[in-house]
């Protein structure tokens, strides 16, 4: 990518939409509802945005959407892309970088995941306060960007502590269950075996998915605090491993997304 195509695109976005968003958000597998609270003010097809992606995976609508959350302009990205779909990570993370120059100051991201704990159960969400990168790849390899971040940025507070603090009592007022832990990215489009399910958890992962962690390490590179949330849709523990399809990744999703939606809502309502 150079770095023309993030502003061609970003000047075509702000040509749709001028006012400049706060805050980005990118809706994970099953998790698009939130959008049916947002104040829509534009919706742009990511196949009409020069140099986007497109997204292939069922559920993922494709679309950005432009709006208001509690009174405050947000840019959300209906549908996301993965590493298992074909695409580098400079690819999957393009928009990421987009949404950086139109100007958010945070960004929320949110996934479907598999548990790998103990007392986790499907449906239950999980507050990510740290990860571990098992991608092939890394979007920031190869000549660095210096207009969006440094050489080698530091990754010590991956997860904004704040938010996770305002995120956890946000369900504790709302009765809402969440756990938090450490989120595990691996390529897919595979599920685990229980040996891999295993292994993750030795290494000291709660919860894996496909996701997240690229988006997470183009936003830290370029200063943006992010809050990112699971929703555990399978469990990977031994005795409780069954079968997976899609179809109940996206009911399990489904049932939790009104608590991810309320959490999401009143996070970003608190922001400054």
């Amino acid at each position: 990518m150079k770095i023309e195509h993030y502003h061609e695109a970003a000047d075509y976005i702000r040509n749709q939409y001028p006012q400049k968003p706060r805050f980005g958000i990118i809706l994970g597998t099953g998790l698009g509802a939130l959008v049916e609270d947002i104040d829509i003010e534009q919706e742009i097809e990511y196949s009409d945005i020069p140099h986007f992606p497109i997204s292939t995976v069922e559920s993922h609508d494709g679309k950005l959407i432009l709006g208001k959350i509690a009174g405050k302009a947000v840019v959300v990205m209906q549908g996301r892309f993965h590493y298992y779909e074909g695409y580098s990570a400079l690819e999957i993370t393009f928009p990421v970088r987009v949404m950086k120059l139109l100007g958010i100051e945070k960004l929320f991201i949110s996934n479907a995941c598999g548990g790998l704990r103990e007392g986790q159960e499907i449906g239950d969400l999980l507050i990510i306060n740290d990860h571990i990168n098992l991608h092939p790849d890394n979007p920031l390899r190869g000549p660095n960007l210096d207009e969006f971040g440094p050489r080698f940025p530091d990754m010590s507070e991956p997860y904004d502590k704040k938010m996770i603090a305002q995120a956890q009592e946000i369900a504790r007022k709302n009765n809402i269950k969440v756990h938090t832990g450490v989120y595990a990215s691996v390529t897919g489009p595979n599920l685990e075996t229980p040996a891999e399910y295993r292994y993750l958890s030795i290494l000291g992962a709660d919860v894996v998915g496909m996701s997240t962690i690229p988006e997470n390490l183009v936003a830290r590179h370029m200063g943006i605090p992010v809050f990112a949330i699971s929703v555990i849709t399978d469990l990977g523990v031994d005795g409780k491993i069954e079968e997976v399809t899609l179809d109940k990744v996206l009911a399990a999703a489904q049932k939790a997304e009104p608590n991810m939606t309320k959490i999401f809502e009143e996070l970003i309502a608190l922001q400054d």
